[in-house]
C-alpha cells in the first residue's frame, strides 16, 4: 500500500493588512491578511522548516529522493534542492531534483512520488511576487509545504493510501511571468475559467472511475489553482453537499503557487478522521485529480506544527516594511561595508555545520561545541569528538542586544547568547520577533535562514527564533539554563 507517510507545512510569521496596502499604493489592496516571508526567507528556507516539520517524529526509512518544486527558485542553472538536502541531512545517495517553473510542479512531482519507488519526499515553497497595489499582490501569499510518500514500515503507518488519480494537459496561456520579472502577467479571468471547467471535470470523473467511486463517496475535496475564479467555478459544478469543499486559506494565507496544493492537502489531513475520502483537486496548466483513504493511523496523527495553529497565529508587516523587503522600495542602505561573497570551498569543508547544524561532543567529558571543534575545551585528546546535530535543540537566551548599525536590509538586528538545553552555547542572531520581545529567559527554538546575499550566492545558515505561547507571547523559562 503506497500513500501518504508524513505531511507538514510552514507559514512565515509575518502577516500583511491588505487593508493597508492602497493608501500607500494608491490602489489594491482587499480585505483579510496574507503570509509573508520574512527578509530572510526564500523558497528554499521555506521547503526547508515545512520539510522538517513533516519528518518530525517519522520513525521509517529516510528519504530516497527528494523532489523540491517552486516557481521562485533562488537559483537558475543550479539545482535549489541540494541546499535542502543538506538542512535536512539527507543520505548522500539520496538523490535531490527540482520541479520547477510552474505551478502545476508540485502536483507532478506528487505524482511522481506515488507512482513508485522508495520513500520520496515532496517538498515545496514559493515567496509570491507582485507589483504594488496589483490585484497579484493581494492575492498572493508565501508558504512551504512538504509530503512524504511511500510504503507502511514499522514505526511509520501510511497515513492515508492512494485509490486513484487522473489528468489532464492543455496548452493554455492562462498566466505568464518572464524569468527575473516581478509581475505575474495574466489574461482576461472569464477566458481561464472557460478552459478550466471542463478540464476540472473530466480529470475529476476519470480519478472516481479509476478509484471504484463516486462523487456521493467523497467526504472533502481540495481544490487548488493560481486561476481563483476557476477554481470557485469548477467546485461548485462538482455538486458536492454543503461543507465537502475545503476553504482554501486565500482570505488568511494567500494563495502560495506551487506549494498550495501541497499546503491545502496537509491541512485536509489534519482533519480528517478514519476512513475517510480526500480529493485533491489541481488546476493549473490542466487539471490533475488524486483520489486517497484515510487509514486508521490518521486518527492518532499528531502534526508538529498543525496548519490552523500556524493560521491563527502570526504578527503584522507594516507594507512599507513589506516593500523593502521585496526591493520594491529603495531605502538608504546601512553605513557599513557590504558582506562579502560566500566562500564555496569553505562553505563544502564546513557543511554539516552550515546546513545540517551538527555540532561536535567530546566524548570524554560530553562537552558540546558549536561551532565544532578538534580539540576539548578542557584539555585531553584531539579529534575525540562525535557529531551533536542540534537543528532541533531548544535553548534559552542568557543575553542579548539590540545592533542598530550591523549591515541588515531589515534593521535593527537582535543578537543573543543561547544556552541549549543539554549543553552547547551560542552567539546567534534572532528573527522572527522585535527587539522588545528578547530578553534573559527567552525560549529559542532554530531555523534555516538566509543570512544575506552577496554576488547572487545566498548564504544560509541558522538562526534563533522564540518559542511562542497559544497568545503569540513569547515563552520565558523560570531560570535560565546552564551552561554547556
Amino acid at each position: 500500500m503506497r500513500g501518504l507517510l508524513a505531511l507538514g507545512a510552514h507559514l512565515p510569521h509575518r502577516r500583511l493588512d491588505r487593508a493597508t496596502i492602497a493608501a500607500v499604493a494608491g490602489g489594491g489592496g482587499g480585505t483579510g491578511t496574507r503570509t509573508v516571508a520574512g527578509y530572510d526567507e526564500d523558497a528554499t528556507t521555506l521547503a526547508v522548516e515545512a520539510a522538517r516539520t513533516a519528518l518530525r517524529g517519522h520513525a521509517g526509512p529516510a528519504p530516497a529522493a527528494l523532489w523540491f518544486s517552486t516557481t521562485t527558485p533562488p537559483y537558475a542553472d543550479r539545482t535549489n534542492a541540494t541546499a535542502i538536502h543538506a538542512a535536512l541531512r539527507l543520505p548522500a545517495d539520496a538523490v535531490a531534483a527540482d520541479f520547477g517553473g510552474a505551478a502545476r510542479s508540485s502536483v507532478a512531482a506528487l505524482r511522481a512520488a506515488l507512482a513508485g519507488g522508495g520513500p520520496t519526499l515532496v517538498v515545496a515553497g514559493d515567496v509570491r511576487p507582485g507589483l504594488p497595489g496589483s490585484a497579484e499582490e493581494a492575492a498572493a501569499g508565501d508558504a512551504g509545504a512538504a509530503v512524504l510518500v511511500g510504503e507502511e514500515a514499522e514505526g511509520a503507518p501510511v497515513l492515508a493510501e492512494l485509490l486513484g488519480m487522473a489528468a489532464r494537459t492543455e496548452e493554455i496561456l492562462d498566466r505568464w511571468r518572464v524569468p527575473g520579472e516581478v509581475r505575474t502577467h495574466q489574461w482576461e479571468e472569464r477566458f481561464g475559467e472557460t478552459r478550466y471547467r471542463p478540464l476540472g471535470g473530466a480529470a475529476w470523473d476519470d480519478a472516481l472511475a479509476a478509484a471504484g467511486l463516486e462523487s456521493g463517496d467523497v467526504d472533502r475535496v481540495v481544490v487548488a489553482s493560481p486561476h481563483a475564479r476557476a477554481a470557485r467555478a469548477v467546485a461548485k459544478d462538482l455538486g458536492l453537499a454543503a461543507g465537502v469543499v475545503a476553504d482554501d486559506r486565500v482570505a488568511t494565507v494567500g494563495n502560495p503557487g506551487a506549494t498550495q496544493p501541497l499546503l491545502l492537502l496537509a491541512a485536509a489531513m489534519e482533519e480528517a478522521t478514519s476512513g475517510q475520502v480526500i480529493v485533491l483537486l489541481s488546476l493549473a496548466d490542466g487539471a490533475d485529480a488524486l483520489v486517497f483513504r484515510t487509514t486508521e493511523a490518521v486518527a492518532t496523527h499528531q502534526p508538529a506544527r498543525p496548519v490552523a495553529a500556524q493560521v491563527a497565529g502570526g504578527a503584522p508587516v507594516p507594507y512599507p516594511t513589506y516593500l523593502r523587503w521585496r526591493g520594491l522600495l529603495a531605502t538608504e542602505p546601512p553605513r557599513r561595508p557590504e558582506p562579502a561573497r560566500p566562500s564555496a570551498s569553505a562553505a563544502a569543508r564546513n557543511g554539516d555545520w552550515k546546513f545540517g547544524f551538527v555540532a561536535s561532543q567530546d566524548r570524554a567529558t560530553g562537552a558540546v561545541h558549536m561551532p565544532p571543534a578538534r580539540a576539548p575545551m578542557g584539555g585531553g585528546p584531539i579529534d575525540d569528538m562525535e557529531p551533536r546535530p542540534m537543528a532541533d535543540a531548544v535553548g534559552t537566551v542568557v543575553t542579548s542586544t539590540v545592533d542598530r548599525l550591523a549591515h541588515s536590509p531589515s534593521p535593527p538586528v537582535v543578537f543573543a547568547v543561547v544556552d541549549f538545553d543539554g549543553g552547547g552555547r551560542l552567539p546567534v542572531e534572532l528573527t522572527d520577533c522585535d527587539a522588545g520581545e528578547v530578553g534573559i529567559g527567552v525560549r529559542v527554538e532554530m531555523t534555516f535562514r538566509r543570512l544575506f546575499t552577496a554576488d547572487g550566492i545566498a548564504n544560509y545558515f541558522w538562526k534563533a527564533r522564540p518559542q511562542r505561547a497559544a497568545d503569540g507571547s513569547a515563552v520565558t523559562a523560570a531560570a535560565p539554563a546552564a551552561a554547556g
